[in-house]
């Protein structure tokens, strides 16, 4: 089975393959030809982004700089709103919903390395999706870890890590991010 193969499938893989790699370099080509669209030219910045991400809903706004790891793997729902420093590594699929505002130098993340000093040393990674929900506000300097699935009307507190399931109708924050209390 091919490295890419493996990825793909959910499993171990050597991350510094040519096949990863010629993915990850389409993605750079295009966060940076994305980034150098000045502010003043916000109907090009969204011409890009509708570029780069695997799909997308009519009305889309991202704020520079993003970057991410595929592009293609990014699907995002109807009105989606990033503000500024958007990092996704979509080496797996990242899904959004409808209607999700993300704050500042947020950073979502669907790949991982081994815990132990032989794997990393193999330049081994998996990746696992991260899925969120419609009506999601993720405040600023927010963190999700791979395989996360974010629920409906959730609100994620500004500087909080993501590291397990969120369910509906909640907000949550801290670090590890732990609900702190039911919404309506």
């Amino acid at each position: 089975m091919k490295e890419i193969e493996k990825l793909d499938a959910g499993l171990e893989y050597y991350f510094l393959d040519d096949e990863v790699a010629k993915r990850k370099a389409r993605a750079a080509r295009l966060c940076q030809e994305f980034n150098a669209i000045p502010a003043t030219e916000p109907e090009k910045q969204t011409k890009k982004i509708k570029e780069i991400v695997g799909s997308h809903g009519q009305r889309i706004s991202v704020q520079a700089n993003f970057n991410c790891d595929n592009g293609l793997n990014i699907h995002v729902g109807e009105d989606f709103l990033s503000n500024y420093n958007l990092t996704i590594l979509d080496i797996a699929p990242v899904n959004f919903g409808h209607n999700v505002m993300i704050g500042p130098n947020v950073d979502i993340y669907t790949v991982n390395h081994p815990m132990t000093a032989k794997g990393r040393s193999e330049y081994k990674a998996i990746a696992r999706p991260v899925n969120i929900g419609n009506d999601v506000w993720i405040g600023g300097k927010v963190s999700i870890m791979p395989g996360v699935n974010i629920g409906n009307n959730v609100v994620i507190a500004a500087g909080a890590v993501v590291t397990k399931d969120v369910p509906d109708n909640t907000l949550i924050g801290g670090v590890p991010a732990k609900i702190i209390k039911k919404l309506d």
